[in-house]
């Protein structure tokens, strides 16, 4: 097994190393999503549109709901793959932003794949607006090589078009909607309606022509809605539809404590993870109540909460009443790389530093992001090393760190300044207030800027293993070069009991 980023800075990607061939598998132009040109921010705008006029998305999806049980779909949104008695599946999430950085990750995720029943993307399955158009070359040919079906969640990108290619693609050719009701002049719902962003007409021309690079009888997928529940041998996965803001309608809400209840063994795969970033997000639901109390909830015998829309890995065992639910992001399958060095000392739901896992490490991400600027800004003081980032990271936290700095590393002035400067995390007791908004505006602002055309991308994925009485996970990281291409590292591994 090649070394992971906890052993070696090669295992994370760092050196000379031989480029990956994943560039044979794209197509010869890329038209590469650009997240800093204003024509993409305005054609993004539907999500800052839901939170100044309303959230429309629960009116929506219960329209795209109606229209499913129409066709005959159960009510209870429940389908179920015979699969054998151990049996395995992939989760990759946030992948379709049709680069570097997402075809970076395909070969380990074919090669790590093999053999597998299925797979699941977590949200965000296109970037920037969910468009018919961007399915061919951020979907169909990135995984024309994976022989099994693919199921989805939406995430918030999915959304900005109202899901109408999700559902094309996902959900049987589920055929568009029709008009909305005209709101009352001048009151938010006016304004919204005046400003939402819709498809083009002629979206979606090509989409028939692109189905066909997943063609194959064993790869065809078909799902219930832009929700479900999958039972595959002794587990239930059970997706959720946070739509444009995070949140669940009251509709869903109500649907998934129904799926939740018995004694079989779920995992749930939701687009706004619960746990991220040193930070408990419950997930409100329209009504009352909150996702994570459906998760925690004894009867309901969750053993772990998937969620994606954070462009990285993070994983977080929680203790709740004597048993451990694995809350984990997988978010880091293709778009720009969300900092992990803005992290603070974790200290959440009884979890600590101990138990915590990131990828990239936050030394890697503090590394990549100073370069990044380095380049950028033509200041090349701005640059750490590796080891330089590394070691200013574990004394701005006070914590062991993931892979030892050089013995001669020093932390200096100047290391000590860029990391300030780029936002880097610390200890609880030492976070003051003015830091927190400088993390999230980092998160917000900056990371989207981080897209490059080089390794290393820190890009990871799962495998989860079914196997008699327990859950193997083992996350997998793809950098873009060729060492890791061929013999993806293991980035955290974990074995949840599910008697």
């Amino acid at each position: 097994m090649s070394d992971s980023s906890r052993d070696t800075a090669q295992g994370a990607g760092w050196g000379s190393a031989e480029p990956g061939a994943y560039k044979q598998l794209m197509p010869p132009h890329v038209r590469k999503v650009s997240w800093l040109n204003p024509a993409t921010l305005w054609a993004a705008r539907n999500g800052v549109l839901a939170s100044w006029f309303g959230d429309p998305t629960g009116r929506t999806r219960g329209r795209w709901v109606a229209r499913r049980q129409a066709a005959g779909v159960p009510a209870d949104k429940v389908f179920r793959r015979e699969v054998p008695d151990r049996f395995s599946f992939m989760v990759i999430g946030d992948t379709g932003e049709g680069g570097d950085s997402q075809y970076a990750a395909v070969p380990g995720f074919l090669k790590t794949g093999r053999g597998t029943e299925f797979a699941v993307i977590t949200s965000d399955v296109i970037y920037p607006v969910g468009s018919a158009d961007d399915y061919r070359n951020k979907f169909f040919r990135p995984y024309r090589d994976y022989p099994a079906p693919i199921y989805a969640i939406p995430g918030n990108h999915d959304w900005y078009e109202d899901l109408g290619a999700f559902m094309r693609v996902f959900c049987a050719d589920t055929p568009p909607l029709g008009p909305t009701p005209r709101p009352r002049p001048l009151g938010r719902a006016w304004w919204r309606a005046l400003l939402w962003h819709r498809p083009r007409p002629t979206d979606g021309q090509h989409l028939d022509e692109a189905r066909t690079l997943r063609s194959a009888p064993g790869q065809q997928a078909e799902q219930p809605g832009p929700y479900w529940a999958l039972d595959a041998g002794p587990v239930r996965l059970i997706g959720i539809d946070t739509g444009l803001l995070g949140t669940l309608d009251a509709e869903q809400g109500a649907w998934l404590r129904e799926v939740s209840a018995g004694p079989r063994p779920k995992i749930l795969v939701t687009g706004s993870p619960l746990y991220v970033d040193g930070e408990h997000h419950p997930c409100p639901i329209d009504g009352g109540g909150t996702v994570d109390d459906i998760v925690r909830d004894p009867e309901h015998h969750y053993v772990a909460a998937i969620g994606g829309d954070i462009h990285n890995y993070q994983r977080y065992p929680v203790n709740v009443d004597g048993r451990t639910i694995q809350y984990v992001v997988s978010g880091g399958g293709g778009a720009f790389m969300h900092a992990t060095h803005t992290i603070p000392r974790v200290s959440v739901g009884g979890v600590t530093e101990r138990d915590f896992r990131c990828y990239p490490l936050r030394g890697d991400s503090l590394a990549f992001y100073s370069h990044l600027y380095a380049r950028r800004l033509r200041l090349p003081g701005l640059g750490l090393s590796e080891s330089e980032a590394t070691a200013v990271i574990a004394e701005r936290l006070g914590i062991e760190p993931g892979r030892a700095p050089g013995p001669d590393t020093r932390v200096t002035r100047r290391t000590r300044l860029v990391a300030s400067l780029l936002g880097a995390g610390g200890r609880p007791d030492r976070t003051s207030r003015v830091r927190l908004p400088v993390r999230k505006t980092y998160t917000q602002l900056f990371s989207p800027s981080s897209v490059t055309y080089t390794p290393p991308f820190f890009k990871s994925f799962l495998r989860l293993d079914v196997g008699a009485g327990e859950l193997r996970v083992r996350c997998f990281a793809a950098t873009g070069n060729r060492p890791q291409e061929v013999d993806p590292p293991v980035e955290d591994e974990f074995v949840i009991p599910l008697e």
